[in-house]
């Protein structure tokens, strides 16, 4: 049920700019994070999923457009744009948020597949540099991140560099700035650093229109994981 309602948001276009966001049956929100390059994204767990998995979902200007839940680890597990895509079994080198924080750095190499039969492989790391930004109050630790994607074919398909945010205490990756390059050789530079928290009670949760970055001269481009943001 829970699959039919995402892929019914994701095709369905928000009912004008204002209004709030819902989440799916069997599902609480927990947080509403505004961010730069026009995006507003809910966080929310459901009852039926595993101890830990946590879900997001992106809007831009015109309604959901991704959707992605990750573990306790903050490993990438299923994401929905609309396409499912999850991760394969036995990963090489999986994702490990407890590594991070206890050693500094953690690397990761893991494959990926799509219900359309397609599929990417991703190595990088996740690097811890001794930084702490404040952030709308809240204290998040500043990452370094790498990563490259490849095609089945081994054809790069994306690769990323810049630094991002993680909160220990709630087991998430926050995005921030970086550049990527879609495959073509060209780094463009991007920014999905988060601008405001909200949560239960406060003006704005749930809201299901992004703030921030969203003039007409914007040109937005998808944010790889809530970095583990998937």
């Amino acid at each position: 049920m829970r699959k039919v309602l995402i892929l019914a948001c994701l095709a369905t276009p928000a009912p004008g700019l204002a209004g709030t966001w819902t989440a799916p049956e069997g599902c609480e929100a927990f947080m509403t994070v505004q961010s730069k390059g026009c995006r507003v994204s809910h966080y929310y767990r459901c009852s039926a999923d595993a101890p830990g998995d946590q879900w997001r979902v992106d809007l831009d200007q015109e309604g959901p457009f991704f959707y992605s839940r990750i573990n306790h680890e903050a490993e990438w597990v299923e994401s929905y744009d609309p396409v499912k895509q999850v991760l394969d079994p036995n990963p090489a080198d999986p994702a490990s948020m407890t590594e991070l924080l206890a050693e500094g750095m953690d690397t990761w190499s893991f494959s990926l597949s799509k219900e359309d039969g397609t599929g990417s492989r991703a190595e990088g790391y996740d690097r811890l540099t001794g930084k702490s930004v404040l952030i709308d109050g809240i204290t998040l630790q500043q990452t370094e991140v790498d990563f490259t994607e490849y095609g089945r074919d081994g054809t790069v398909l994306r690769r990323s560099r810049g630094n991002e945010y993680v909160h220990p205490d709630w087991r998430l990756f926050f995005a921030g700035p970086g550049e990527t390059d879609l495959g073509d050789g060209q780094w463009l530079p991007i920014d999905g650093s988060p601008v405001d928290f909200i949560f239960p009670g406060e003006e704005g949760f749930l809201s299901s229109q992004p703030l921030y970055d969203c003039d007409a001269l914007t040109a937005s481009l998808p944010v790889w994981r809530v970095s583990h943001e998937p």
